[in-house]
């Protein structure tokens, strides 16, 4: 059986890729990548490493011959051009007769008000119109995102927030990670999916296990999205992006996010990380 996964550069893919090699033989895993020389290192090991760029149709015809169970990992960019790519990507994953799709969703995605959310219910539309069994890894928030957040806080600001009570099913990346590999290597052509959130937070709950970890008061300052978006256009942010992140702030508050499941740990088979140790662990790499 040969295993793909698409995007295994990135910070997502690359943990996918680490944790599939710990328990499948290189010689099933096939990456792609729109630049084969980035992924030396794993061809090395024995990955068999091919071009695939979404821009390019005919890339991913021959990246994907041959496949039986395909990981596509989400790519980067406006909602248009991503809708663009995924779908590309399907249709190529139907000429090549793959067997089955894995895909990085968004939690909730059918109903999710988040801006990014049409991206994945377009993709996951596409998916179910080419008939081939699928599984859809809807993840919640990555707990990485809220590095610069962190950040501040190390510069002794407050935790800056608009999303009021509304709260958050944070996970580490490398548990989302873990959790695809687990799909993809496993053996089910059921179509399924999976609903992939860690323990429920507020903002509040989330800054005090920050302050545990530094030893002081994270104190939490909440605001309404316009005093959010200045404070945000104040420290920087370039202006297309502000609106993004007040989105995203008004989302938590309407409850995008608060998706219980304990579909993260059965697929793990074991609890997710403790977000005391993901936040440390952010700490510790912002401040080597």
């Amino acid at each position: 059986m040969k295993l793909l996964v698409t995007g295994a550069t990135g910070k997502l893919g690359a943990l996918i890729v680490e944790t599939l090699l710990a328990t499948v033989p290189a010689r099933h895993l096939a990456v792609s990548v729109r630049s084969p020389e980035k992924a030396e290192s794993l061809r090395s090991r024995g990955v068999d490493v091919r071009e695939g760029d979404f821009d390019r149709p005919e890339t991913l015809d021959r990246a994907f011959e041959g496949i039986d169970r395909l990981l596509i990992v989400s790519t980067d960019g406006d909602n248009e051009t991503r809708i663009r790519q995924h779908g590309v990507a399907v249709a190529a994953a139907q000429r090549a007769n793959v067997g089955f799709i894995a895909y990085t969703s968004l939690v909730n995605a059918g109903e999710n008000p988040i801006f990014l959310a049409p991206v994945h219910r377009a993709t996951e539309e596409a998916i179910r119109r080419s008939g081939i069994p699928y599984a859809f890894l809807r993840n919640n928030w990555y707990l990485e995102n809220e590095t610069g957040t962190v950040q501040a806080v190390l510069g002794g600001a407050p935790w800056l927030t608009s999303a009021g009570a509304g709260k958050v099913g944070w996970a580490t990346r490398r548990d989302y990670a873990e959790a695809a590999a687990a799909v993809l290597a496993g053996e089910s052509r059921e179509s399924a999916a999976y609903e992939l959130s860690g323990s429920l937070l507020t903002q509040e709950e989330l800054a005090a296990k920050l302050s545990g970890i530094l030893g002081r008061e994270v104190p939490v300052q909440q605001v309404d999205d316009a005093t959010y978006a200045g404070i945000m256009s104040s420290a920087g942010v370039p202006d297309p992006v502000v609106p993004i992140l007040v989105g995203i702030q008004s989302a938590i508050r309407e409850g995008a996010l608060e998706v219980e499941s304990g579909d993260l740990e059965r697929l793990l088979g074991r609890a997710p990380t403790p977000i005391e140790e993901g936040l440390r662990q952010i700490v510790e790499e912002l401040q080597s």
